[in-house]
């Protein structure tokens, strides 16, 4: 799953939100220089706001979709999987991950981030949370399951996605802790809402996981049945997202 983003990269790059402005700019002043590398940085959605910062970005991609998508946009990346891809010799100020690091072998993540990173450099990995207005979700997860009822994976989770990232975000400290070469991390957290029509939710829905591997088919009576659920709300609703972060920066 975790290479079958790119199967739309363009819809991908459009309906992904991007990441709060404070966020970006609370990593800058926390690295040491403006030197970046983005590791699984997709069609260069966090990478962009970080050279609209100013910032020097390099961004690893094991999706050659994602990642010539992100090239024409003015991203410099190179095709890799983050525990496979040689540094040959470069280090950065900071080491970001926006919705990705979940992809990332915990065991080698934050050990390899320290050895590319420059004393006082900062590993930062971050990811949005949210959930979907009731009627919308309820829509989703029956759809999906009259689409693909053997399916391994669930339509829905059956804790709030916000706990379901507290706890994942937890797991990421406890890794960084484990590497035992950076300082205490630190967890943020940055609440927002952004409004979405009936066709902009039918838009980023096939971007995420359970459906990017679906037939057009069964992937049309999901999108169907979801966008009757909205119209039934009105048409559109306001999601309230929840963007988390934890940030370490390496020991001197």
């Amino acid at each position: 799953m975790a290479e079958s983003f790119g199967v739309d990269a363009e819809r991908y790059d459009r309906a992904r939100p991007a990441y709060p402005d404070a966020l970006v700019r609370r990593i800058i002043a926390d690295s040491p220089g403006p030197h970046i590398l983005d590791v699984g940085c997709g069609t260069g959605i966090e990478a962009r706001q970080f050279l609209e910062a100013g910032c020097e970005v390099l961004g690893v991609e094991p999706d050659v979709r994602m990642a010539e998508f992100a090239r024409r946009t003015g991203v410099e990346v190179e095709v890799a999987t983050f525990e496979d891809w040689d540094a040959a010799g470069r280090t950065f100020d900071a080491v970001v991950a926006g919705q990705s690091w979940h992809w990332v072998d915990p065991a080698v993540g934050a050990a390899k981030a320290a050895r590319v990173l420059r004393p006082g450099g900062l590993l930062a990995v971050f990811a949005h949370a949210y959930d979907a207005p009731p009627p919308v979700a309820e829509a989703f997860a029956t759809a999906f399951g009259k689409a693909v009822p053997d399916s391994p994976l669930g339509a829905a989770s059956p804790k709030p996605a916000r706990d379901v990232y507290r706890t994942m975000f937890t797991t990421f400290a406890d890794g960084i802790r484990k590497a035992a070469v950076f300082g205490e991390p630190e967890q943020l957290r940055f609440d927002w809402e952004h409004h979405y029509s009936r066709a902009d939710w039918l838009d980023l829905l096939p971007t995420t996981g359970v459906l990017t591997r679906l037939p057009p088919d069964r992937l049309a009576e999901i999108l169907q049945d979801v966008g009757a659920a909205i119209d039934a709300i009105g048409g559109g609703f306001t999601m309230t997202y929840t963007t988390m972060a934890v940030t370490a920066s390496l020991s001197p």
